[in-house]
Protein backbone atom coordinates (compact mmCIF):
# COMPACT_ATOMS: atom_id res chain seq x y z
CA UNK A 1 0.00 0.00 0.00
CA UNK A 2 1.45 3.43 -0.84
CA UNK A 3 2.60 5.42 1.70
CA UNK A 4 2.24 2.87 4.55
CA UNK A 5 3.86 4.60 6.89
CA UNK A 6 1.20 6.78 8.48
CA UNK A 7 -1.21 4.10 8.30
CA UNK A 8 -2.90 3.42 11.18
CA UNK A 9 -5.44 0.15 12.15
CA UNK A 10 -8.41 -0.98 13.97
CA UNK A 11 -10.01 -4.40 14.90
CA UNK A 12 -14.37 -4.67 14.58
CA UNK A 13 -15.90 -7.27 15.26
CA UNK A 14 -18.75 -8.08 12.76
CA UNK A 15 -21.68 -10.51 12.74
CA UNK A 16 -19.65 -12.29 10.06
CA UNK A 17 -16.42 -11.93 11.41
CA UNK A 18 -13.36 -9.93 12.86
CA UNK A 19 -12.52 -6.84 10.38
CA UNK A 20 -9.07 -5.07 9.87
CA UNK A 21 -9.85 -1.31 9.51
CA UNK A 22 -6.64 1.02 7.84
CA UNK A 23 -6.33 4.60 7.63
CA UNK A 24 -3.92 7.60 6.10
CA UNK A 25 -3.82 10.40 6.70
CA UNK A 26 -6.33 11.21 3.46
CA UNK A 27 -8.95 8.50 4.29
CA UNK A 28 -10.11 4.84 4.89
CA UNK A 29 -7.74 2.75 2.83
CA UNK A 30 -8.89 -0.70 4.30
CA UNK A 31 -11.42 -3.09 5.73
CA UNK A 32 -11.33 -6.25 5.56
CA UNK A 33 -12.13 -9.69 7.05
CA UNK A 34 -9.71 -11.63 9.06
CA UNK A 35 -8.27 -14.41 6.62
CA UNK A 36 -9.72 -12.24 3.39
CA UNK A 37 -8.25 -13.19 0.06
CA UNK A 38 -5.31 -10.31 -1.34
CA UNK A 39 -5.63 -8.65 2.56
CA UNK A 40 -2.62 -6.07 2.69
CA UNK A 41 -0.20 -7.27 5.32
CA UNK A 42 -0.87 -4.51 8.37
CA UNK A 43 1.77 -6.55 10.62
CA UNK A 44 3.88 -2.77 10.49
CA UNK A 45 0.89 -0.49 11.04
CA UNK A 46 -0.10 0.78 14.64
CA UNK A 47 -3.23 0.00 16.24
CA UNK A 48 -4.98 3.05 17.29
CA UNK A 49 -8.71 2.86 18.43
CA UNK A 50 -9.18 6.29 19.31
CA UNK A 51 -8.78 7.44 16.01
CA UNK A 52 -11.51 9.53 14.70
CA UNK A 53 -11.86 7.92 10.82
CA UNK A 54 -11.29 4.81 12.54
CA UNK A 55 -14.10 5.44 15.16
CA UNK A 56 -16.33 6.54 12.49
CA UNK A 57 -15.96 3.96 10.41
CA UNK A 58 -16.59 1.26 12.89
CA UNK A 59 -19.78 3.22 13.67
CA UNK A 60 -20.85 3.08 10.56
CA UNK A 61 -20.19 -0.28 9.64
CA UNK A 62 -22.04 -1.45 13.10
CA UNK A 63 -24.95 0.82 11.65
CA UNK A 64 -24.77 -1.00 8.49
CA UNK A 65 -24.82 -4.36 10.30
CA UNK A 66 -27.84 -3.31 12.66
CA UNK A 67 -29.77 -2.33 9.94
CA UNK A 68 -29.94 1.66 10.58
CA UNK A 69 -27.76 2.57 7.70
CA UNK A 70 -27.62 2.38 3.52
CA UNK A 71 -24.50 3.82 2.22
CA UNK A 72 -21.42 5.06 3.98
CA UNK A 73 -20.05 8.71 4.53
CA UNK A 74 -16.48 8.21 5.17
CA UNK A 75 -13.65 10.00 3.50
CA UNK A 76 -11.65 7.38 1.63
CA UNK A 77 -8.23 6.83 -0.03
CA UNK A 78 -8.13 4.37 -2.64
CA UNK A 79 -4.56 5.32 -4.34
CA UNK A 80 -3.43 1.91 -3.32
CA UNK A 81 -5.02 0.84 -6.58
CA UNK A 82 -3.66 1.17 -10.43
CA UNK A 83 -5.66 4.07 -12.06
CA UNK A 84 -7.95 1.41 -14.21
CA UNK A 85 -8.52 -0.43 -10.21
CA UNK A 86 -9.80 2.75 -8.85
CA UNK A 87 -12.10 3.03 -11.93
CA UNK A 88 -13.10 0.35 -10.74
CA UNK A 89 -13.88 0.49 -7.13
CA UNK A 90 -14.96 4.25 -8.15
CA UNK A 91 -17.55 2.85 -10.40
CA UNK A 92 -18.62 0.11 -7.42
CA UNK A 93 -19.59 3.06 -5.36
CA UNK A 94 -22.64 3.82 -7.59
CA UNK A 95 -24.23 0.56 -7.07
CA UNK A 96 -27.20 1.36 -4.20
CA UNK A 97 -27.61 -0.55 -1.22
CA UNK A 98 -29.80 -4.21 -2.62
CA UNK A 99 -28.78 -2.91 -5.91
CA UNK A 100 -26.88 -5.87 -7.79
CA UNK A 101 -25.24 -5.87 -11.25
CA UNK A 102 -22.65 -8.26 -13.50
CA UNK A 103 -19.04 -7.82 -14.21
CA UNK A 104 -19.90 -7.41 -17.69
CA UNK A 105 -22.11 -4.58 -16.75
CA UNK A 106 -19.18 -2.94 -14.78
CA UNK A 107 -17.14 -3.46 -17.39
CA UNK A 108 -19.56 -1.62 -19.62
CA UNK A 109 -20.07 1.46 -16.86
CA UNK A 110 -16.58 2.12 -17.03
CA UNK A 111 -16.30 1.87 -20.92
CA UNK A 112 -14.49 -1.08 -21.11
CA UNK A 113 -17.17 -3.61 -21.90
CA UNK A 114 -14.19 -5.95 -23.09
CA UNK A 115 -12.40 -6.21 -19.84
CA UNK A 116 -14.55 -8.25 -17.52
CA UNK A 117 -11.59 -10.38 -16.50
CA UNK A 118 -9.54 -7.31 -15.82
CA UNK A 119 -12.61 -5.64 -13.78
CA UNK A 120 -13.11 -9.12 -12.12
CA UNK A 121 -9.83 -8.72 -10.47
CA UNK A 122 -10.13 -5.60 -9.50
CA UNK A 123 -13.38 -6.16 -7.74
CA UNK A 124 -11.15 -9.14 -5.89
CA UNK A 125 -8.48 -6.71 -4.93
CA UNK A 126 -11.21 -3.88 -3.72
CA UNK A 127 -9.50 -2.57 -0.46
CA UNK A 128 -12.41 -1.95 1.41
CA UNK A 129 -14.98 -4.59 1.67
CA UNK A 130 -18.77 -3.35 2.03
CA UNK A 131 -17.51 0.40 2.36
CA UNK A 132 -17.03 -0.33 -1.96
CA UNK A 133 -19.47 -2.95 -2.08
CA UNK A 134 -17.86 -5.28 -4.43
CA UNK A 135 -20.29 -8.09 -2.89
CA UNK A 136 -23.03 -6.83 -4.96
CA UNK A 137 -21.27 -7.67 -8.02
CA UNK A 138 -22.53 -11.08 -9.62
CA UNK A 139 -21.96 -13.43 -12.48
CA UNK A 140 -23.36 -13.08 -15.65
CA UNK A 141 -26.45 -15.05 -14.59
CA UNK A 142 -26.59 -13.67 -10.98
CA UNK A 143 -24.60 -16.06 -9.49
CA UNK A 144 -22.84 -15.73 -6.53
CA UNK A 145 -19.16 -15.76 -8.08
CA UNK A 146 -15.95 -14.49 -6.18
CA UNK A 147 -15.92 -13.15 -3.19
CA UNK A 148 -12.27 -12.28 -1.19
CA UNK A 149 -13.72 -12.80 2.24
CA UNK A 150 -15.99 -15.88 1.11
CA UNK A 151 -18.73 -17.14 -0.47
CA UNK A 152 -20.63 -17.07 2.66
CA UNK A 153 -20.35 -13.61 3.78
CA UNK A 154 -21.15 -12.43 0.69
CA UNK A 155 -24.42 -13.80 0.50
CA UNK A 156 -25.06 -12.62 4.15
CA UNK A 157 -23.99 -8.98 3.10
CA UNK A 158 -26.61 -9.60 0.12
CA UNK A 159 -29.19 -11.57 2.12
CA UNK A 160 -28.75 -8.92 4.64
CA UNK A 161 -29.70 -5.81 2.25
CA UNK A 162 -32.59 -7.66 0.20
CA UNK A 163 -30.92 -9.19 -2.88
CA UNK A 164 -31.26 -12.18 -2.46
Amino acid sequence: MKNSIAIVTTTFDSPLGRMRLAASPQGLCGVWFEGQRHQTDASAWPTVADHPLLQQATEQLAQYFGGQRRQFELSLDLRAGTAFQQAVWQALQSLAFGQTCSYGALSAKIGRPTAVRAVSGAVARNPLSIVVPCHRVLGAHGDLTGYAGGLDRKAALLKREGAL
